[in-house]
């Protein structure tokens, strides 16, 4: 006779690796605010405007005429020459044997450490940090190290000395996002400097989230300091980036690599097994985006400055909370009374207030007592925002 125990079938889990990943905490409090009435949302990375005319007509425009069919693994030749001539204007000399384009920002990061990383390698991150780039590399059975930022006087600063030791000769990658997404710290160009200099000793990779690099607001050049700007295109350093945060395309789903031209052919199997390729008319779009969009992207600066200024004045003038402008990206990283647990603070506020921010610990440890507020919005709209804070502060307040 048979043991029942013997025939009862095992819970189907997926491996551990997968199952130790962190669940987005944003997401988290997003869903909490299903089902509240009037909650305004500042939670994601994304602007409340949708993406501009002329880049929508675009891809009507492709789709009108059947561009409907696979491309090319790295994307079709017009865009990635149209990226080679960007990319070379702000950072020098860039073909387009160096570009491929991805099916988002995200897959080319994951596609970035697919290509460098294996099982048991060591990875060093910055944080806090958007937590992609630190669970990534724990798919692919990496062992990701984290070195942090410090909040102080001048907001959010880097200890270039302390990185530089955790870069051992045993690191495989460094994962580095500049401008910052939560913080909106940027690394300075000598920064990238000693930290270039030092993984080209070590042979350690670096791959850089450079998705917010227009959104800069420091010196008026346009542009955050970029790897791209010292390093050799045949080094061991890739770029990412990304259509969605300059050009408001984050529905789209377009991004782009620039790597040693060694890597593409390897680059070009892992799009395969991946995702095939991006959309032919979505890559139509982006060529006019690209080509058509400067104007745009200076005016949307110009816009974002405008609304982190506004709130960072607004939030200054409340009690108990510590704020600093940041040099780049689109989010304010600032504490307020109650953030020492940012995620049940930030279902309060869902539940209690209407507004929705996302907290400090999805950013990892150490961006615990911190909240995030995505700025990319009209001021009346932040004005209304700080009010329902207010008002929730002074209520718990009262107890």
């Amino acid at each position: 006779m048979n043991d029942p125990v013997l025939l009862r079938p095992s819970v189907p889990n997926a491996r551990d690796a997968v199952r130790a990943l962190r669940p987005s905490l944003i997401r988290e409090v997003a869903n909490a605010g299903f089902g509240v009435p009037d909650v305004l949302p500042f939670w994601f990375g994304e602007s409340d405007r949708v993406t501009p005319a002329f880049i929508r007509d675009a891809a009507a425009k492709a789709l009108a005429s059947g561009e409907t069919f696979y491309t090319h693994n790295l994307g079709i030749a017009p865009l990635r020459e149209a990226l080679a001539r960007y990319v070379s204007a702000l950072h020098g000399e860039t073909s387009a044997a160096h570009v491929a384009v991805t099916s988002a920002g995200v897959n080319a990061l994951m596609l970035a450490a697919q290509l460098v990383v294996g099982a048991g390698d060591r990875v060093v991150a910055v944080t806090p940090l958007w937590p992609n780039l630190v669970e990534i590399p724990k798919i692919l059975g990496a062992q990701v190290e984290t070195v942090a930022l410090s909040y102080g006087a001048r907001g959010w600063t880097l200890d270039l000395d302390r990185l530089l030791a955790a870069l051992t000769p045993d690191t495989r990658l460094l994962m580095l996002n500049s401008p910052n997404n939560p913080t909106g710290w940027v690394m300075s160009c000598d920064e990238q400097r000693a930290v270039l200099d030092h993984c080209r000793r070590h042979g350690i990779w670096i791959v850089a989230d450079e998705v917010y690099e227009r959104l800069y607001y420091a010196d008026g050049s346009g542009c955050a300091p970029s790897f791209l700007d010292l390093a050799a295109r045949d080094e061991r350093v890739i770029c990412v980036n990304s259509f969605s945060k300059a050009w408001l395309m984050t529905g789209w789903r377009l991004g782009w690599i620039v790597a040693p031209p060694a890597l593409m052919d390897d680059l070009g199997k892992l799009i395969e097994y991946n995702t095939s390729c991006s959309p032919s008319f979505v890559q139509q779009a982006g060529i006019v985006a690209i080509e058509d969009g400067a104007r745009f992207t200076q005016e949307l600066v110009t816009d974002l400055r405008r609304s982190r200024d506004h709130l960072v004045a607004a939030l200054a003038a409340v009690p108990g909370v510590d704020v600093k402008p940041p040099a780049g990206a689109m989010y304010l990283f600032f504490s307020l009374p109650g953030a020492t647990d940012s995620l049940a603070l930030c279902k309060s506020l869902v539940r209690d207030a209407g507004l929705g921010l996302a907290p400090g610990a999805a950013f990892g440890p150490e961006g615990e007592g911190f909240v995030r507020w995505c700025y990319a919005c009209d001021p009346a709209r932040l004005d209304a925002g700080v009010a329902r804070l207010v008002r929730f502060l002074e209520a718990r307040s009262r107890g």
